[in-house]
């Protein structure tokens, strides 16, 4: 037998419960609050990640400027002082060449003398440029090369065959395998019949 005196829950109009209606109505007011103080809360955070953010940026900023400032400095002492240690070896070159001007003006001074000294200073200052990846190009006996030899004029031979070097006019010379000036040369042609 069912008991009929107990109390059913009431509906609305749109068929809800009454206890369901107050407890949608409490977790909407709960809620109403929390997104304000969540906001708050993630706008504070916003902030100190963009403060952060700003904070890393500058600083980035200025040791880029540092690098910058630097770079250009180094940069600016490598072109001044590219060739210090070059001129150091050359010093001893001119210290060789006034010794050799001042012997040139004793009373006993000789031609063998002064050209013994000449070919000690031109020695000097081949090991110098040596030294610093500057190579001597003389050609002769060798077949003519356009990329480093620079042709003055031909010369009709039997000698040789046609396009060797019979005469270096000049010596070329190449920085670090590359050209800085090409040798000037006599090429030889086959002789007219």
């Amino acid at each position: 037998m069912s008991n009929n005196n107990q109390q059913e829950p009431q509906t609305d109009e749109s068929g809800a419960v009454e206890g369901e209606v107050l407890s949608a109505a409490e977790d909407e007011a709960v809620q109403g609050d929390a997104p304000v103080e969540d906001v708050a809360v993630l706008l504070e955070d916003a902030r100190a990640k963009a403060d952060e953010h700003w904070n890393e940026t500058l600083k980035l900023r200025a040791e880029m400027d540092n690098l910058r400032k630097r770079t250009a400095r180094e940069l600016e002492n490598a072109h001044k002082y590219a060739l210090e240690k070059f001129s150091n070896e050359l010093l001893s070159v001119v210290d060789s060449l006034e010794m050799g001007v001042a012997a040139a003006a004793n009373e006993g001074a000789t031609v063998e003398t002064l050209r013994e000294g000449s070919e000690m200073t031109l020695k000097q200052l081949l090991s110098a440029m040596e030294k610093h990846g500057i190579a001597e190009i003389n050609p002769e006996g060798e077949r003519f090369d356009p990329d480093n030899h620079q042709a003055m004029t031909m010369q009709e031979t039997d000698e040789v065959e046609p396009n060797m070097v019979v005469a270096v006019f000049q010596k070329g010379y190449t920085l670090n395998d590359r050209l800085i000036r090409p040798a000037r040369v006599v090429v030889s042609k086959a002789a007219a019949e």
